[in-house]
């Protein structure tokens, strides 16, 4: 059911006052109208306001229109009847309202493909943008990309494997740490997934001290968590989603002594 608010946002009494509405719409307009005294002022504003354009945007017509006027209209009647000066004004002023009328809808319609051009071309602009980011970010994973694959190939750089336990027997994580340059990259490929309210973390033992090296992000393959100095062993608990101040023992996944 149309209403008041869909009929103002949607301009409806414009395309009403130019006879551009389906008839179903027109009798659910005229049905609201009916019902709404601030709405019929409306439309008596705007109805106002296009025979005022018309005025201001007739045309003077060539002299000659009324001659020719009154020669078609006597080459069309079998009797000759004269014609009124005031009914020549008159059928005059239709014709000039007319014509003003057509370059009002003229109008309306070239406003309105403005406004369509213009919202085609920020949709466009909007896509550009969103392309633009989306290259920039393809081209930042694979900068990181190629820098994690030059740590993993670096001769500097040792592999250690962890393997899951109990809590989750499939699980395997592929670590490279290098301590020249001090980076530690992981391989969650086979890394099972969590449910929404937990993630994997990972912890540096320090002389007994769990140091946090970062929760790991399962939505990347290959990610690189914080180096952290004089790391005995390297270990992987189930946190709560966001991580932990310290690591849950008992939900101590997998771990791995460093050589």
């Amino acid at each position: 059911m149309i209403d008041k608010v869909y009929i103002l946002k949607n301009g409806l009494l414009e395309q009403y006052l130019l006879g551009e509405l389906s008839p179903n719409e027109e009798l659910q307009v005229e049905l609201v109208l009916n019902m709404d005294s601030d709405l019929k002022i409306e439309l008596e504003t705007l109805e106002a306001n296009f025979e005022k354009m018309a005025l201001e945007n007739a045309i003077i017509p060539p002299k000659k229109a009324k001659v020719e006027l009154i020669q078609k209209i006597k080459s069309n009647q079998p009797k000759i009847i004269p014609i009124q000066k005031n009914n020549f004004y008159k059928t005059y002023l239709f014709a000039v309202s007319s014509i003003a009328a057509c370059l009002l809808i003229g109008s309306i319609f070239m406003f309105n493909q403005l406004n369509n051009s213009k919202k085609q071309l920020q949709v466009a602009e909007d896509q550009k943008e969103l392309l633009k980011r989306d290259i920039e970010g393809l081209k930042t994973n694979l900068e990181y990309t190629s820098r994690y694959f030059e740590i993993i190939n670096s001769p500097e750089t040792k592999q250690y494997i962890l393997t899951g336990n109990t809590l989750a027997p499939t699980a395997k994580i592929v670590s490279y740490v290098n301590h020249k340059n001090k980076s530690v990259i992981i391989n969650t490929k086979q890394l099972p997934k969590l449910d929404k309210d937990h993630d994997y973390q990972m912890w540096a033992d320090v002389n007994g001290e769990m140091i946090n090296m970062g929760v790991i992000d399962k939505e990347n393959q290959l990610l690189a968590m914080q180096y952290v100095d004089a790391a005995e062993s390297l270990n992987i608990t189930i946190e709560p989603a966001g991580g932990n101040d310290h690591p849950t023992v008992s939900r101590l996944l997998t771990n791995v002594y460093l050589n």
